[in-house]
Formats: structure tokens, sequence, C-alpha cells
């Protein structure tokens, strides 16, 4: 089953990058890594390099780890709001701030060093609102809220 899904969000991503005409990726996962975010909690460090969620900072050449940091920096900065599921966070844009390619380009990358997210992009409210979904196994939360940013309530 694990590799089914596995299978199926390969073959959506790799279909999704050509439709797209997606752009040569980089990485953000290294610097994530190495300086961890300011609003992360001790806590929630630990709980990030002690469990089986973390980023293969090899996945990314240096060009492509470039680009993913530049379009991470970007996402992070121009996210109008973030809700919480169950299972994971919704990061949603306008689509005037951030086109649907970038985050299909950004999705491609993450996938590469983060192959444990499953991703969901959806374009809502007749193309007016871009939505991007992490979701995971059990305990994905806390790595979310470190990596990007997000503050606990």
């Amino acid at each position: 089953m694990k590799m089914e899904k596995k299978f199926a969000r390969t073959r959506n991503a790799i279909a999704a990058a050509a439709s797209l005409s997606l752009l040569t990726m980089a990485g953000n996962c290294a610097d994530a890594k190495t300086q961890g975010p300011a609003a992360a909690s001790n806590a929630e460090k630990q709980t990030v390099t002690q469990n089986k969620f973390y980023c293969n900072i090899k996945a990314l050449n240096p060009a492509e780890r470039a680009r993913h940091k530049q379009l991470t920096d970007k996402l992070l900065a121009l996210r109008r709001e973030t809700v919480q599921s169950e299972n994971g966070y919704e990061f949603q844009y306008s689509p005037k701030d951030v086109s649907l390619s970038e985050l299909a380009d950004w999705v491609v990358a993450e996938g590469k060093c983060c192959p444990f997210f499953d991703f969901h992009i959806d374009l809502e409210r007749e193309g007016a609102l871009l939505c991007l979904r992490l979701t995971g196994e059990e305990g994905i939360k806390p790595f979310i809220r470190a990596e990007f940013s997000i503050g606990t309530k």
C-alpha cells in the first residue's frame, strides 16, 4: 500500500512537472536543518531530529537547493493564512503573489528531500485562492511547525 501511494505521488508530481513546464529546482533542507527556525521551540526541534522525519540534504544538487530556498522563502513570506488540519497544515496563497507553477516546482523539490510528506495543491474560489496542504503520518505536525515557522497556539 505504501508503495502504491508513493508511486501515485511520484506520478502526480511528474505529471504536474510536465504540464506546468517546471523550472530547475533548488533546496532549502540543508539550511532548515542546520539553522532551524527561530520560532520553533526546543521540544519541537528535539522531536524533529529524533524521529523518522528528516530531510535528505543530498537529494538536491547545489543549484536545485538554491532555487528551492528561494521558493521556500517566497512561500513563507507570502503565506496569507495557515490552517491546521487533523494530520497537517494548509498554506493559503493569492495566485497573484504565488503562481501554480512555482508551487508545483516547490513540491517536486521538497518531495525529493522530504519524501515523507503528502502534498495536495488546490486552486479554489474560481482561481482566487491557491492552497498547499502538507500532511503525513502521525507525528508530522511538530515537524511541519518547526520547518515552516508556525507558531503554536
